[in-house]
């Protein structure tokens, strides 16, 4: 994904609002919708997100419906990262936006606002009065997957049992074997502010951010990765490097596939909850495409894909599509009672923060 970085080589390591200064002082307009969403897609559709929204299971319908449309694919690690480089000049017409880290796009601009009328499926969707998905009356995003994030396990490892709070993450009996997210500040922080009995996570005062940090960086050893891709953890767990991470019931589902016999489980503090979706980029070409990709995603035929993957859909109308061992895990009710992923108001402490521990 190097490669893809035209301009502003050191934005990653920017604060949350960079440290080069594209996108635009002035929102977008509305993007308008197609006059007939149903009609196939042609021209080229580029998407940029994270790499379980882009998988062939989820595109191969979309592009045997719309056979005239090329259709281009990159991934990201953040929406950090994503901002960073369409501000630095790559350009893409859909981007995968998540509320809990999604500052930077909105902050320089870079998403639109949708018309909801142009989204078949609006009115069934949940999730859609999150806090970030409507900025004043316009749609910013289309919700599109959720979840819950807590404990994953190697039972052949681990007895099912021994671990039932994010305070074993911190556990010196799994030292060295132990994964810890780190592609963003947000999940890292919030599962230690809980691990050090911390209720409120996501509104940290500054000498709780500064007891998280100390804590983590004490405990530094105690990580054999930080890691940053769905790949890397499921490889760490498949070459028996780790027994445990933090994570999700999709992860989970991508690391059982390997042979390894992971378990997910919610640890005993509640787990944290997270909704995503796709968004249209400030300088998209193909809208008309753009609204055609947005509608097969939350239609239930591709929720039901979701759902089995080990997600939570937005669609409720996904989970009669779906076998009876994902019904309860593909139930929006499954994280009502989790704490929703929220971006902190000082999120730029937060993430000089998480820097100072990375450095160790």
């Amino acid at each position: 994904m190097t490669g893809l970085l035209t301009r502003c080589g050191l934005a990653l390591l920017a604060l949350v609002l960079g440290a080069c200064g594209g996108g635009s002082s002035e929102p977008a307009a509305v993007a308008g919708a197609p006059s007939d969403p149903d009609a196939p897609a042609s021209g080229t559709l580029s998407v940029f997100a994270y790499q379980d929204t882009i998988t062939d299971e989820l595109l191969d319908p979309f592009r045997e419906a719309n056979p005239d449309l090329e259709l281009l694919t990159a991934s990201f690690g953040s929406n950090q990262e994503a901002a960073a480089k369409l501000a630095g000049g790559f350009e893409a017409d859909v981007v995968e936006v998540c509320l809990d880290e999604m500052s930077p796009l909105t902050a320089r601009n870079l998403i639109r606002p949708l018309d909801t009328g142009g989204v078949t499926d609006w009115d069934d969707l949940v999730f859609t009065d999150s806090p970030g998905v409507l900025d004043g009356e316009n749609a910013m995003l289309v919700p599109l997957s959720a979840g819950p994030q807590g404990l994953i396990y190697d039972a052949s490892e681990v007895k099912p049992g021994e671990v039932d709070s994010f305070a074993d993450l911190f556990d010196p009996q799994f030292a060295d074997r132990v994964a810890l997210e780190a592609d963003y500040p947000l999940p890292a922080i919030a599962e230690t502010a809980l691990a050090l009995g911390i209720e409120e996570p996501m509104e940290l005062t500054a000498d709780e951010l500064e007891q998280v940090k100390e804590h983590l960086i004490d405990n530094r050893e105690q990580f054999r990765s930080l890691w940053r891709s769905d790949a890397d953890v499921v490889n760490l767990f498949r070459s028996g490097e780790i027994v445990l991470a933090d994570g999700g019931p999709g992860l989970t589902e991508r690391i059982r596939a390997t042979g390894v016999d992971a378990r997910w489980v919610a640890p005993e503090e509640r787990p944290l909850s997270w909704v995503c979706g796709l968004a249209i980029t400030a300088d998209a070409k193909n809208l008309d495409a753009a609204y055609r990709l947005i509608n097969w995603q939350a239609s239930p035929e591709a929720q039901a894909i979701r759902a089995e993957g080990g997600y939570v859909v937005t669609n409720p109308k996904a989970i009669d599509l779906v076998g009876a061992e994902f019904r309860e895990t593909a139930d929006p009710a499954s994280i009502q009672d989790a704490i929703p992923e929220t971006e902190p108001p000082n999120y730029d402490e937060w993430v000089r923060a998480f820097r100072e521990f990375q450095a160790e």
